[in-house]
């Protein structure tokens, strides 16, 4: 069981040293992720194996029907599905991933992609999406796949067996 530290979000979330752990690794990720961050994307909130982010459907987001190009709803869908299944600070990748279109989605709706944990087991998870408006209407729901690789997102502190702790370090 997971070691307790305070209050996610509104109060309502305990928060674990595990949900502490996914704060800190998608702090990192997105700092460093251009692409998400130049569509104006938002991390809402974050922890052990989800993730919800957010954006804006702007102009220049929009295809030939004047809605919303399921390539810009895809990636704000990989996105939070990124963030979710590197959590745990091993650096995992898609392996695969499939979208379903449910509804159009017209620019300045607001669009919100949650991303879950369903199974995992080895080097392997499967994730869930859903990617609602502000409406909390289902407008697509995608599935990814992951494969850990070697590495971490962020340094961690480790104690060496029969070492004692840093102050403020708890083994």
């Amino acid at each position: 069981m997971s070691k307790r530290i305070g209050w996610l979000g509104s109060g309502r979330v305990r928060l674990t040293e595990a949900d502490d752990l996914a704060q800190r690794v998608t702090a990192k990720m997105f700092s460093e992720d251009n692409a998400s961050r130049a569509m104006g994307m938002v991390v809402d909130a974050c922890g052990d194996g989800w993730a919800r982010v957010s954006m804006t459907v702007r102009s220049d987001m929009l295809n030939g029907h004047g809605t919303c190009h399921g390539g810009f709803m895809f990636v704000l869908a990989d996105s939070a599905f990124a963030f979710a299944c590197n959590s745990g600070n091993q650096r995992t990748v898609a392996q695969h991933c499939a979208i379903s279109f449910l509804k159009p989605v017209l620019p300045g709706q607001r669009l919100t992609a949650e991303a879950r944990r369903q199974a995992h087991a080895g080097r392997s998870g499967v994730y869930d999406v859903t990617i609602a408006d502000e409406t909390d209407a289902v407008v697509a729901t995608f599935q990814g796949l992951s494969r850990r690789i070697d590495g971490t997102v962020i340094e961690t502190m480790t104690v060496e067996a029969g070492a004692a702790p840093a102050k403020g370090v708890t083994a």
